[in-house]
This record gives C-alpha cells, structure tokens and sequence, in this order.
C-alpha cells in the first residue's frame, strides 16, 4: 500500500509521449463529433489518484494507460489514436465535479470510461448526458450506473446490492450464520451495500442484529464494533473500502473478537491482504471476478503483470485487472464500430458485445440494445496467508 500511495500525481499523469502533451487535431470529424477528429479519439476519466481510495484509483488508471498506449502502439483504432485525459477526484464530490466539467468543456471527450467512485458517478452523470456523453463501465459496483436504463449508462460489475445478497445467502445457507450485521459508509456505495444484505435477510426471514453507518474518512471504530459485539452478530458483512476496512479488522482483532466479516469489491484489495499485523487473515469478501496473482499459470496473465510491474514499479491489484478488462472491451467496441465513428455506431457497438471474455478468466461481459449490465456474477474469496483464496471458483447466486 504505501508504495502504491507513494507513486505520485505527475508519474499517473504522465502519459505516453507525444499523445497527452500534444494539442488535440481538429479534423473533419470533430467539427460534427465533440471528442473525435480525423485522427484521434478522447477519452475522459476522473478518478481518485490522491485520497482515501487512491490505492485503487491508481491502479486501476495505469493498467487502463497500458490498454491505451497498446491499442496506440498497434496502430491506433482504424487510423485514429487514443488520447485519454485522467483527472484527480481526490474521492471528493466537489472535486469530481469540478474534475468532470473540466473534461466535458474544456477537453471535449467523446466517453468517459473508469470513473470512479458512487456518489462522484452520481454527481457527474446529469451533466454529461446533457452533453450526451456516454459513462462507460464506471469503477464502482452501484446500480444506479445501469439503472434507470439509459442509453449512455454502462455498467461493467455485479452490483454491490447483488454480491451481498449472494454473500448473506451462502453464509447463512452454508456457513449456519444467524445473527448478522451491518457496518457501513454513509454514502450512496455504503447504502448499496447494505440495501443488499437487508434484503436478502428480509427474503430469508431473518431480521438485521445490528447496524452502524460511518463517514468514509472515519478511523474510530471502537464505539460501532461494541454495538455489533453486543448485538451477538456471526457474521458483519462491511460496505466499507480499503482504509476503513483495514482499521475495522484491525479494531476488533485489538478487542480480541474473532467474527466473520465479508466485504465486496471495494474491499477486495491486496491492500487489505497483506496490512501490516494480518488483520485481515480470515477476512471474506465478494467481487465481480477472481483477482489473479502475478504468478497465475495463465501465460497471458503472467505477461501482462510483468508489464505493468516494469511499468508503473508495483504489482497490479484487481481493480487494476478490472481497468486493463474495461479499457480492452471499450477498445474492442470502439474498433467494431468502424471507421465511420458516431455517438450511434459506438453505442451500437457496445450493444452488439456479447460473450467477450478478458485475459485473466472473468465472467462473460455481454451488453445488448435493452440491458447495459454486462455481468452480474460475484464471486467469495478469503485472506490465507497474505492472499486472496478463492472460497470456491463458481459464482455465487441469490
């Protein structure tokens, strides 16, 4: 973690040279297509690379860097390069926002894809559909990036509502667990979470034990923990991110309180994994897909974590997996629509992508012209020595 956090700001920004140092090319095309010219393709991303969540941030940024600078090196996209703009949000809403108006005004994107963060999605998406500009498979597992349906909204991951009442189900079908609570951020994520793990109790016929919501930026968690002690939960399933969880497990192994706590995406991180003290040993947690060491037997994936680590000097963790898959599959889209690229033909093709399968064995990523969602299955590993372990390499459903 701390060599992840030590990278700094200028080394994220700092791009392929020549494609981001370089004034954009107003061609034909731009003149009728904001974000397009005869000769590039922007592309906008605004993502925590200095705050609370910057470990995922950065590494789900430069393994999308290394998609684009790879697609640039090949040729670009039928004759047109990529030139993508990253932007801090400091995993703040204001930030964010001001980070967005920035890429929609001043830089002219064509798409966004990779933007992070619920509520800062939440925050930016009016703005950008009232440009018509498509937010393309954000970094966060929240329905409201697919849901109401929208023609610009794509969403990449099995929702966070989903992988919790996958999780609770398994838990309590497989694991015997009968008193479960809840801990949570205080935010549009937070509450995903824990919407999820109240329904699936409420379909199961059992009631929550115990709930306590928290500020992201929170490193107290003394007072929370006793109520879930005290409530006699089994099981505390966490709606928590990367900082807040490791201080969580960290609070309650000081307490000397050995319960089972299940995470989802947010707090899949090698981050959480390898703390320092191993509070996390024993911890679950759900995603969208099975995070895959550099040592992966897959030649493909081996290749690609060498790169990265020759790259950018850290090993890549699985958001940026999920980046290298979300900057592929858009370059895949992007390719299948031609030439004579347009808002429709890039929509369309997006809708056209069915059973498209990463390098590192995710599920199947399939969009169509009335479901935006490309996968809605979630997965449960646990921390074994320092390492996420799959619980099992099926998904889990509800």
């Amino acid at each position: 973690m701390n060599k992840t956090s030590a990278i700094s700001r200028r080394l994220v920004l700092a791009g392929s040279a020549g494609m981001l140092a370089c004034p954009p090319v107003i061609g034909r095309a731009a003149a009728a297509i904001r974000g397009l010219s005869d000769t590039q393709i922007v592309i906008g991303t605004m993502s925590d690379l200095s705050g609370v969540t910057a470990v995922q941030g950065v590494n789900n940024a430069n393994a999308m860097r290394l998609a684009f600078d790879e697609a640039n090196e090949r040729g670009g996209i039928h004759g047109r390069k990529i030139r993508w703009i990253v932007e801090d949000n400091e995993y703040i809403v204001p930030k964010a926002v001001q980070a967005m108006n920035k890429l929609l005004n001043r830089d002219n994107i064509f798409f966004a894809l990779g933007n992070g963060g619920t509520p800062h999605n939440d925050a930016v998406m009016p703005a950008m559909f009232e440009k018509s500009v498509p937010n393309v498979f954000p970094v966060t597992c929240a329905r409201s990036m697919y849901e109401p349906f929208n023609r610009l909204k794509f969403g990449q991951f099995a929702s966070y509502y989903d992988q919790m009442r996958a999780g609770v189900k398994y838990f309590v079908e497989q694991r015997g667990k009968k008193v479960v609570g809840s801990m949570y951020q205080d935010t549009d994520f937070g509450r995903d979470v824990h919407a999820g793990v109240t329904a699936q109790l409420q379909a199961m016929g059992l009631t929550l034990a115990a709930e306590t919501a928290h500020r992201p930026t929170d490193t107290d968690f003394n007072a929370a923990l006793a109520r879930q002690h005290d409530a006699g939960c089994d099981l505390i399933c966490m709606g928590s991110i990367v900082r807040d969880t490791t201080i969580i497990l960290q609070t309650a192994r000081k307490m000397g309180w050995k319960v089972d706590f299940c995470g989802q995406f947010a707090s899949y991180s090698t981050a959480v994994a390898e703390a320092p003290g191993e509070p996390a040993e024993g911890f679950y947690s759900m995603a969208p897909a099975l995070y895959r060491y550099p040592d992966d037997p897959k030649p493909a994936v081996r290749a690609f974590t060498e790169t990265y680590r020759k790259r950018f000097g850290i090993d890549v963790n699985y958001l940026g997996e999920a980046g290298y898959t979300a900057a592929s599959f858009t370059i895949a889209a992007l390719e299948k629509a031609g030439r004579e690229l347009t808002l429709d033909s890039f929509i369309g093709a997006l809708e056209s992508m069915r059973d498209w399968h990463d390098i590192f064995g995710g599920p199947a990523l399939s969009l169509s012209p009335t479901d935006h969602h490309a996968s809605s299955q979630s997965f449960l590993s646990v921390v074994r020595n320092r390492r996420w372990t799959p619980v099992l390499e099926q998904p889990l459903m509800f």
